[in-house]
């Protein structure tokens, strides 16, 4: 049985333990190469992770005939360049999230791995996890009756650290497609795709209350799904470390179901019969059980739940929220 070789472009902090190491942990799954600018973190990297390759050079990554598939860990602002250069090596895509910087650049980036007959897989890993796939259990056999509407809250405290020299570049449009909120709000949304199908209407108001950084750090959203369902979310990410918030609710004629996106392992199901908890831990690697998912598709032995196509459609509407 063939082995899918991995190379990863930008191993940062990402890479140390939400993905890297699973790569060589699923079956039929090798990581055989890493590249970063920075040559000597690149080969600390393949030291530590016991890796064969590094590279400094992207190009020498994605044209080693000894990678087969190529993960891009970068910042949104180059996964557009990237994928197309991979796709036309005819090697698989997996990108991080989310997927780039607007709609128009996922667009280009599946019509070119199309054009190339490769696939195109992004890193919206929460669609294999056990917790999530229990929320969608949950809804779809009607432990809460017809589904009405949605309810998310993401508050976040502002970052002790901010360094207004140099700052992060999640914050920095150019490379992030905007603020904090394309960077967490990606995962809900998507969330929300996967369990209902995808959101057809969206609209928001943005600003920029703390003047921090020149992307947004408030939003206020509205949005509805085919079936009629509608939900609400609002984002904030300059509040006080007291009412850090991170809150899906999920309202039907029959109870309700909350859980966490980001910070708890519980879900809380009320309905006639009472309320019941469920806990269910994070895997160690939190993408692993999505590599082992997107390795069985490439080897045409099962299918991997997020695609450029399901991706692009949470960059829609973000861009929708935002006004664009």
């Amino acid at each position: 049985m063939k082995q899918i070789r991995w190379g990863i472009i930008g191993c940062g902090d990402v890479t140390e333990v939400k993905s890297g190491p699973a790569f060589s942990k699923v079956p039929n799954s090798k990581l055989v190469a890493v590249m970063r600018r920075d040559a000597a973190k690149a080969e600390d990297y393949a030291r530590r992770h016991n890796v064969p390759k590094w590279y400094a050079d992207a190009d020498a990554l994605i044209n080693d005939p000894e990678v087969d598939a190529v993960y891009i860990a970068t910042p949104p602002g180059s996964h557009a360049e990237y994928t197309f250069k991979v796709a036309a090596a005819g090697k698989p895509v997996y990108v991080e999230k989310p997927m780039a910087r607007t709609y128009e650049e996922c667009q280009q980036m599946i019509e070119a791995c199309e054009e190339a007959g490769v696939p195109l897989y992004v890193a919206y890993y929460r669609r294999s996890q056990p917790l999530f796939r229990k929320v969608k259990e949950l809804v779809t056999t009607g432990a809460i009756g017809d589904v009405r509407l949605v309810n998310m809250r993401l508050y976040h405290p502002v970052q002790k650290d901010l360094d207004q020299e140099q700052l992060p570049w999640r914050v920095q449009p150019e490379h992030a497609g905007g603020g904090l909120f394309f960077d967490l709000a990606s995962h809900q949304l998507d969330m929300l795709d996967y369990i209902f199908g995808p959101i057809t209407q969206a609209q928001g108001i943005v600003g920029n209350q703390a003047g921090l950084y020149p992307a947004e750090d408030v939003v206020a959203a509205t949005y509805a799904f085919g079936s009629g369902i509608l939900g609400t979310g609002m984002w904030s990410f300059t509040v006080g470390d007291n009412v850090k918030t991170d809150t899906i609710e999920i309202v039907g004629s029959a109870g309700r179901v909350m859980f966490s996106t980001f910070s708890s392992e519980v879900i809380t199901l009320e309905n006639a019969e009472g309320v019941q908890a469920f806990t269910i831990p994070y895997p160690q690697h939190v993408q692993q059980p999505f590599i082992e998912e997107m390795v069985q598709d490439i080897l045409g032995q099962g299918t991997c739940p997020s695609t450029g196509v399901s991706a692009a459609r949470t960059a829609k509407i973000m861009d929708q929220i935002v006004g664009r």
